[in-house]
């Protein structure tokens, strides 16, 4: 898989600031939703964050330690969003866009990117403002802000035409935009970009909810959920397109967040973040976009651009331990079934960040994370344990040890423990926490938090003898085998 295969989004939104998922808690709204929100979205769902500084080394030291990676600064906000390409930038949105991007912000960006060995992956505008008289899209504001990136010392990687094109009623496209639209604005897209920027990778579609399970539960379900102007469907979008990616790229979400219910969004709860239903939807939704993909874009590579626990910013247990489960299986069976780069919403922001939105100090996610950066490295193997209920077990070879394999194996088995064999000595890595929806993780009885000048603590593994060894219940064990041997790590 990639080598930047663990990857993150940090929101359009965090950047140019904007209004962004409500913290549970919050005060309810008295005023109606503000312009910049996606259309569909009501008062209480949404409130005002800052720009996010880039610059803050607590968030460049975290982010560097997760390089190499991708960093996508895109999302629903991103499709409505003016670049600024002035030392001025206007106060206000200028007409048939809803937020502004400055000179100084994507700067930011940039050097951020630069800091931390992240490559930026992004998408474009495509609300009215950015298109002619007829309506057709128009790659001004794209060349503009192509042509800023590279003045600064900055690279956009890959880039998906828009975002979420398949809920384009609700990101902020032409009204009665359809399959046949996006097709042509596809076409358009790709002939500017083969000659403006030929290295860019292309994405595309980063559809969403279309899946029988999981958020939005098909398209049909999505349609409803966003109103008359329903959803489009990729296989429509793709047939209009024709074929032009690098990758194919989709997202995906458990669920809807609590944040969400009055949307009609499919729910979950605490009792099922460790359950097979809940967790096997992330290979279901796989699935189902590699069928699209072998259908019109056969042997591109899939790319996840954004995924979490639930949409609309993740539930109140996404900062807790019980979230950790969820995103260890992700990483290990979506590398096991060739997807080549999997990027976590959000870094910093919201409910299903990695790191608390507020101090920026990491989450329990953030420490499964950064065990996987540094002991899954980019080879994947086949574990040798067959499927058990409760047991999930993923190996790779040890990232920078010759003949080195690291085993993954999660006890979601809350009340019983299970067992593997070890052929040779490891080093063992066991996550736990007590109770389980703690926002404070123990690595083999130690608690995981920064030291001194934000420091990141030794991680340290237990020596552990051949043989067979116990997994408790509810917890995460990394085993690295440094004299395994193994060829193909060699």
């Amino acid at each position: 898989m990639d080598e930047r295969f663990q990857s993150y989004n940090i929101e359009m939104a965090a950047v140019t600031g904007a209004d962004f998922w409500k913290p549970y808690g919050s005060a309810p709204a008295a005023t109606p939703a503000p312009p910049g929100a996606p259309a569909g979205m009501g008062p209480d769902l949404l409130e005002y964050r800052p720009p996010r500084d880039l610059a803050n080394p607590r968030l460049r030291t975290l982010a560097a330690a997760l390089g190499p990676a991708y960093v996508r600064v895109s999302g629903t906000w991103a499709n409505s969003t003016y670049f600024a390409d002035t030392d001025h930038p206007p106060a206000t949105p200028p007409e048939g866009f809803k937020g502004v991007l400055t000179r100084d912000q994507w700067r930011g960006v940039v050097d951020f990117a630069n800091a931390t060995d992240a490559r930026i992956v992004s998408s474009f505008a495509i609300s009215p403002g950015t298109r002619d008289a007829d309506g057709q899209w128009t790659p001004e504001q794209a060349q503009r802000w192509l042509d800023y990136t590279r003045s600064v010392g900055g690279e956009i990687a890959a880039a998906e035409f828009m975002n979420e094109p398949n809920a384009a009623a609700m990101g902020g496209a032409p009204e009665g935009y359809d399959a046949a639209a996006y097709g042509r604005d596809f076409q358009a897209f790709k002939a500017f970009i083969d000659k403006a920027d030929p290295n860019m990778t292309i994405l595309g579609p980063g559809s969403v909810g279309e899946a029988p399970t999981g958020f939005g539960s098909g398209t049909e379900n999505l349609g409803e959920l966003l109103g008359a102007a329903g959803a489009i469907s990729s296989a429509d979008m793709l047939a209009a397109a024709g074929p032009g990616v690098d990758g194919f790229s989709y997202r995906h979400y458990n669920a809807g967040s609590q944040r969400c219910a009055s949307m009609g969004l499919p729910l979950t709860n605490p009792g099922e973040a460790l359950s097979a239903d809940f967790l096997n939807r992330t290979g279901e939704t796989r699935a189902y976009y590699a069928g699209l993909r072998d259908r019109f874009e056969p042997g591109k590579p899939m790319w996840l651009t954004e995924v979490a626990d639930a949409a609309c910013g993740g539930n109140p247990w996404a900062g807790t331990f019980l979230d950790s489960f969820r995103y260890a299986d992700q990483l290990g069976l979506l590398a096991r079934e060739g997807v080549q780069v999997v990027m976590h919403n959000t870094l910093e922001s919201s409910d299903y960040s990695l790191l608390d939105e507020n101090d920026l100090t990491p989450k329990p996610t953030y420490w499964t994370a950064l065990l996987w950066h540094r002991l899954m490295g980019s080879t994947v193997l086949d574990p040798g344990v067959p499927a058990d209920n409760g047991l999930r077990v993923y190996a790779h070879c040890q990232p920078d040890t010759p003949g080195g394999v690291t085993l993954l194996a999660i006890n979601t088995d809350r009340d019983h423990r299970h067992t593997l064999t070890l052929p040779d000595q490891a080093q063992r890595y066991t996550l736990t926490a007590d109770p389980l929806d703690s926002k404070t993780v123990k690595l083999n009885g130690t608690v995981l938090e920064l030291g001194p000048g934000d420091s990141l603590p030794e991680l340290t593994g237990t020596p552990t003898e051949a043989g067979q060894i116990d997994l408790d219940p509810a917890t995460i064990t990394f085993l690295t085998t440094p004299g395994a041997g193994h060829t193909a790590c060699e």
